[in-house]
C-alpha cells in the first residue's frame, strides 16, 4: 500500500499547476520566462497576482489531498513519510512536464499542514517574517525548510523529523543556483506585499 500511495502521489505531483495556469491564461511557459522556474513567485512577476494565487493554491493542494489520503488509510510514518517525499519529488521532477518541475515550496507547504497544521503555520510565519525583513523568496524559503525539520522533531518526533530532513535536504538543493546568487549578493528582491496590495 505504501507503494500504491506513493505512485499517485508522485502522478499528482506531476501535475504542474505554473503550467497549466500558463497554458490557461494564454502566457509563455513559466519554463522559458522569468525565472525559468514553474512556481508561483514566476508567475507572480509574468502573469499578476490573481495567477500566482491560482498557481499557489494548486501547488498547495496537491501536497494536501496526497498527504490527506495516505492519512485516512493510516497515519503511520512509514507510509505518510514516503508519500510526502513522493508528492513533493514529482512536483520537481514532473512525469508530465519533461520532469521540468518547480522547487516545491508550496507543495511541500501543503503537505506539512496535513502532517500537523502547528508546523505548516510556523512553516508560514517563519517565510513571512524572512519576506518582510528581507524580501528575498529563496532566502525565505530556504530559511524556513532549515527550520522545519526541528519543528517536526519537536511536535511530531523524530521519526517523521528524519523525512522532513530529507525533503529540506532536496529542497536546498533545488534551490542551489538561488545560493550562489545569495553569496554573490545577485538574488533578485521581490517586493510580495507591495505585490498583494496592487
Amino acid at each position: 500500500m505504501t507503494f500504491l500511495f506513493c505512485v499517485m502521489a508522485y502522478l499528482l505531483g506531476s501535475l504542474s499547476s505554473a503550467v497549466i495556469v500558463c497554458r490557461l491564461a494564454g502566457l509563455p511557459d513559466p519554463r522559458t520566462t522569468g525565472s525559468k522556474n514553474p512556481g508561483a513567485t514566476n508567475v507572480l512577476r509574468v502573469g499578476g497576482k490573481r495567477l500566482a494565487a491560482l498557481t499557489l493554491l494548486g501547488d498547495v493542494l496537491k501536497g494536501v489531498i496526497a498527504v490527506q489520503l495516505a492519512m485516512v488509510y493510516s497515519s503511520e510514518p512509514n507510509l505518510v513519510g514516503p508519500v510526502i517525499l513522493a508528492v513533493f519529488l514529482g512536483h520537481l521532477y514532473p512525469i508530465f512536464f519533461d520532469f521540468q518541475g518547480g522547487k516545491g515550496v508550496a507543495t511541500a507547504l501543503g503537505a506539512l499542514f496535513i502532517l500537523s497544521p502547528a508546523v505548516g503555520s510556523l512553516f508560514v510565519v517563519t517565510w513571512l517574517i524572512m519576506m518582510a525583513f528581507l524580501q528575498i523568496s529563496s532566502l525565505a524559503a530556504l530559511t524556513a525548510a532549515f527550520l522545519t525539520p526541528f519543528y517536526v522533531f519537536w511536535l511530531k518526533g523524530a521519526d517523521f523529523s528524519l523525512y522532513i530532513a530529507c525533503m529540506s535536504a532536496i529542497l536546498f538543493w533545488r534551490h542551489r543556483v538561488n545560493i550562489k546568487r545569495l553569496i554573490r549578493g545577485e538574488e533578485l528582491k521581490i517586493s510580495i506585499f507591495s505585490k498583494i496590495r496592487s
